[in-house]
């Protein structure tokens, strides 16, 4: 297979040669600027081998690399390994870092390309930006890969489908009403939203297009007082088009969207820049002015109502029944010698999918056994599978889609043989864990501050982790969701009461293990008073915390009550949906320390 990727480098080559190309620029995408993507737009795995969801290639006759930030390090320099990629190693995580590598190689008069179905506004603007006043050319129309990918798969065709309002807490009408209303304020007549868990939120529209998230491929335009769906109508039910068209939608085959963009007649036009893809941009006609913005309902599904508050309680209760079950199998199996990574990995789904409403797992399930631990985003493959021994520590992070909520955990257990340092380690960071679980915050709060207060008691020990402490999660939706997260970059965005985020702090030593530690929080108002509206979390994932890794001498007596509390939280809310045997082991499991 190493050698497949090889032989499509010199393909891409040679298509680049004749057509004067002297960079191309594959970038991690589809035209919606997803994170997860069909199977038809995974062109860096196609092309390169690297299975990463995040990272650019840029090609040129001497040299072909891979910007990828320190999640995929080792991963990467492992799938690239003969393939005549390299990894170049980012500073900053999705810095267009290779727009820079290319101003300061390129002479002036050369020419660099990229298709833009798969490169966001965003992207486009930051290598126009570094190369155009370098007199290197910039075409964003080019599609090398259609030429040479003879097999490249086609559209997905799965089936999609409406909720019920009892199901979202508001229906579509109501929310292309909130959408037109923030359009209203800025006096903006159109809008267009490329991005599907923002088309799906609006519509209360879910399919299975993309292996994890419940979405499916379409575009909606706004205009005026006419809302237009752009999708592959077979994929929806004569009821469900009869819904859609009653909400003031109507319905147009899905590739028309850019025909529609590009025949718009309006004064002002919506686009988010981070999520519509640049040949979108590029077919708005001139005269009409382009707004870059976020999209509306970006901001509004990140606060989730009460009915969906209380679905993802529910959706909690079931995936804590189906970790609980999986743990204690685990544990009496491991010894036998059978397990491996990808076989406990086919048993978590499988327990998942016992429970009512189960649609799919939320993202592929890494289950990192001793030195894969340490790999942030690691996927076993037939090659790395690594077979489970009774010793050292086992990282399980994974989630579900349930049509009541989605789930994201992350927990690590000793399968034996604790040393001092995994004890100290896990410790650390089950406190960074409690001390963001813990903070109280005035309200206009930003995500780099929860941020810090997560990493503050993991500095103080001169260790940290390179990736963020959290995101946001979607309602049977994306598993990751903005606009906020909880990352040290500078992003303003306010932790808002509604909003359902991820607290992940983490250690991982390289070669050895990974430790991560992760539940989700719900934000809730807290008090009101002379200084101010201040904000709490309240932890939502229920699955116990192990407690036999944990040095009690490296926390604060707050810190042993927070956490014996939430066990025991934890036994309350799963034990009258376990079987005796069931209750016993958790009971052991969430003794207090």
């Amino acid at each position: 297979m190493k050698m497949a990727h090889a032989e499509r480098l010199q393909a891409l080559r040679e298509q680049m040669s004749a057509r004067g190309i002297d960079a191309y620029i594959i970038p991690s995408s589809d035209p919606h600027i997803s994170e997860y993507l069909p199977e038809r737009y995974k062109c860096i795995a196609w092309t390169s081998g690297f299975t990463g969801s995040a990272g650019t290639l840029a090609i040129t006759q001497d040299f072909a690399g891979l910007w990828t930030d320190s999640r995929y390090f080792v991963q990467a320099a492992d799938q690239l390994a003969g393939t005549g990629f390299e990894l170049v190693k980012l500073s900053v995580q999705a810095a267009a870092e290779y727009a820079f590598w290319l101003a300061d190689r390129l002479p002036a008069g050369s020419t660099v390309a990229f298709d833009g179905n798969l490169a966001s506004l965003a992207v486009a603007q930051a290598v126009e930006g570094a190369l155009l006043p370098l007199d290197i050319q910039v075409n964003g129309h080019v599609d090398l890969l259609d030429v040479i990918w003879k097999d490249r798969p086609s559209l997905p065709r799965s089936k999609a489908y409406l909720l019920d309002e009892s199901t979202t807490g508001e229906t579509a009408n109501s929310k292309l009403v909130r959408v037109r209303e923030q359009l209203r304020l800025k006096r903006i007549s159109a809008h267009l939203i490329s991005s599907l868990d923002d088309l799906a939120w609006i519509l209360n529209l879910r399919g299975s297009d993309v292996k994890c998230n419940p979405v499916v491929l379409g575009f909606l335009l706004l205009e005026d007082e006419k809302n237009t769906l752009f999708i592959d109508e077979t994929k929806l039910s004569v009821n469900d088009q009869r819904s859609l068209q009653q909400a003031g939608v109507s319905i147009q085959p899905y590739w028309e969207a850019f025909q529609a963009v590009a025949a718009i007649q309006t004064e002002r036009i919506l686009l988010d820049p981070k999520r519509t893809c640049f040949a979108m941009y590029d077919a708005v006609p001139e005269g009409v002015e382009i707004i870059e913005d976020i999209n509306p309902s970006t901001r509004l599904k990140a606060i989730k109502n009460d009915v969906e508050i209380a679905h993802t309680r529910t959706a909690m209760v079931k995936d804590g029944i189906a970790m609980t079950r999986f743990f204690k199998w685990v544990e009496e199996q491991v010894s036998h010698g059978k397990l491996t990574e990808i076989s406990i990995a086919d048993q978590l789904q499988t327990l998942r999918a016992a429970n009512e409403g189960f649609v799919d797992i939320s993202f592929d399930t890494i289950a990192g056994y001793l030195e894969h631990g340490a790999l942030p985003h690691y996927k076993a493959s037939e090659d790395s599978n690594a077979p489970l021994q009774p010793n050292g520590l086992l990282l399980i992070d994974s989630g579900g889609q349930y049509k009541d909520g989605t789930t994201d955990i992350t927990r690590v257990i000793s399968l034996g043989g604790i040393t001092d340092a995994e004890r100290s380690d896990y410790t650390i960071v089950l406190k960074g864990t409690i001390e963001g679980s813990m903070a109280i915050f005035p309200k206009g709060t930003r995500g780099y501050q929860i941020d810090a207060i997560t990493r503050r008691p993991i500095w103080e020990t001169l260790r940290n982790y390179g990736h963020g402490t959290g995101h946001g999660v979607g309602f049977f939706l994306n598993v990751h969701e903005g606009p906020h997260t909880f990352n040290p970059s500078n992003i303003d965005i306010p932790v808002e009461e509604g909003m359902i985020t991820s607290i992940e702090p983490g250690l991982y030593r390289e070669g050895e293990y990974g430790i991560r530690i992760e539940n989700l929080v719900l934000s809730k108002a807290l008090e009101s008073n002379p200084f101010g509206d201040f904000i709490h979390f309240e932890t939502l994932t229920i699955c116990y915390i192990a407690t036999d890794l944990v040095d009690k001498t490296l926390l604060d007596q707050k810190h042993v009550d927070w956490l014996n509390r939430y066990n025991a939280w934890v036994y309350e809310q799963l034990a009258g949906h376990l079987t005796d045997v069931e209750q016993a082991w958790l009971q052991k499991k969430t003794k207090a320390i």
